[in-house]
């Protein structure tokens, strides 16, 4: 058998972010549905997450759950065996872009957290079309169940994060960096640069999907993670 099968969500998001795939893989995979709401920082998830998940796994985060993915590849590199990093960014924040978040903190700190989610998730971050609103409602509804105190230490984590180039550049494992074509949140150009970065790396771009492609073309997603999956591992050096 293959590897166990972890899925990091983004932030404010739970196992429904990935019920299409979970529902398909775990057909003949072992798959399951890591939270990252415990810790204060980045580093901090990623060392509570690594003292429940298996000894070895294959590792898969959207967003800012890709984000941990790479901290935990940092960490404990050979328990990673084989990484996909979708919709997310290997760069820290800036002084400069890190204080753009404090309005979301305020909003959430006096009991405004669907207002700030609003500001955050932005109807723009996903390809248009007559699903977008029913998503990004999911997205809501998931913010509201996981709560206010979740989303300021899930900013505060984003803020103080740092560069994950130099892991990139040491990934011995295979890896699947994955987009939708119009993510308007971190957008392609930005995963053509991980690609870049990861030795073993294969980039997937999905047509018709934005920041959520599990969401909106969930059938090219998993058959993108099928692929990943059944390719060969890499001799690691």
């Amino acid at each position: 058998m293959t590897d166990p099968l972890v899925f990091l969500p983004g932030m404010m998001c739970d196992a429904r972010l990935f019920a299409p795939q979970l529902a398909d893989l775990s057909r003949d995979h072992a798959v399951t549905v890591a939270p990252i709401t415990q810790g204060e920082t980045i580093e901090d998830i990623a060392t509570s997450l690594l003292e429940v998940l298996p000894q070895k796994f294959a590792l898969a985060g959207l967003s800012m759950g890709g984000i941990v993915a790479m901290e935990i590849l940092r960490r404990a590199p050979d328990r990673v065996a084989r990484l996909a990093l979708m919709d997310t960014n290997a760069l820290a924040e800036t002084p400069q872009s890190a204080t753009m978040y404090e309005p979301f903190i305020s909003k959430a700190r006096s009991g405004q957290l669907d207002e700030a989610m609003r500001d955050f998730m932005k109807p723009e971050f996903l390809a248009p079309g007559p699903g977008r609103m029913a998503i990004l409602n999911t997205v809501f509804d998931m913010a509201r169940d996981i709560g206010a105190d979740v989303f300021v230490r899930q900013v505060r984590a984003l803020q103080r994060r740092q560069d994950q180039q130099p892991t990139l550049r040491k990934c011995k494992c295979p890896a699947l960096v994955l987009c939708g074509e119009e993510d308007g949140l971190t957008p392609v150009k930005r995963h053509r640069f991980m690609a870049d970065l990861i030795p073993y790396a294969e980039l997937e771009i999905i047509p018709g999907a934005g920041h959520l492609p599990v969401l909106e073309q969930p059938g090219a997603v998993t058959a993108a993670l099928r692929r990943w999956m059944a390719r060969p591992a890499v001799q690691r050096a």
